[in-house]
C-alpha cells in the first residue's frame, strides 16, 4: 500500500471519529500515523494537531448547516482551550514523547472507562 493512501486512510479514520462522536479525531490519528505511516515519534503529535484543524471546521461547518452549533454553551471554553494549545504548541516538544504517548493512553483509557459506566 502506497504511502500516499496510508496517509488518506489515517486522515480518515481520524475524520471519521470526530465526525461521529464529536471529538477524538487525533486519539485515532496518532497511532495510525506511527502505524500506518511509520512517522517518527517527535513529528506525530505535531502533525496530529495540523491535521486535526481542517477536520475541526469541517465538523463545524457541517454541524452548523444540520443542527446548529450552541455557540454560548461553547463561548467559556474557548480561552482556555486556546491558553491550552498555545501553551502545548510551545512547549510540547519539551516534553518526553513516551510520556506523550502514556499521557494520551492514559486520556484514552479513562474516557473509555468513563463512557462506558
Amino acid at each position: 500500500m502506497g504511502r500516499r493512501i496510508r496517509l488518506a486512510l489515517a486522515g480518515a479514520g481520524a475524520g471519521a471519529v470526530a465526525g461521529l462522536f464529536g471529538a477524538g479525531g487525533g486519539m485515532v490519528l496518532v497511532p495510525l500515523l506511527g502505524l500506518l505511516v511509520r512517522m517518527d515519534d517527535q513529528d506525530v503529535f505535531p502533525a496530529s494537531v495540523s491535521i486535526i484543524l481542517p477536520i475541526c471546521l469541517t465538523s463545524i461547518l457541517v454541524t452548523s448547516m444540520s443542527t446548529g452549533i450552541a455557540w454560548r454553551d461553547a463561548l467559556p471554553y474557548l480561552p482556555g482551550s486556546a491558553l491550552g494549545g498555545y501553551l502545548a504548541g510551545r512547549w510540547g516538544r519539551r516534553i518526553p514523547t513516551v510520556w506523550l504517548h502514556r499521557g494520551l493512553g492514559a486520556l484514552i483509557v479513562w474516557g473509555g472507562i468513563r463512557y462506558l459506566c
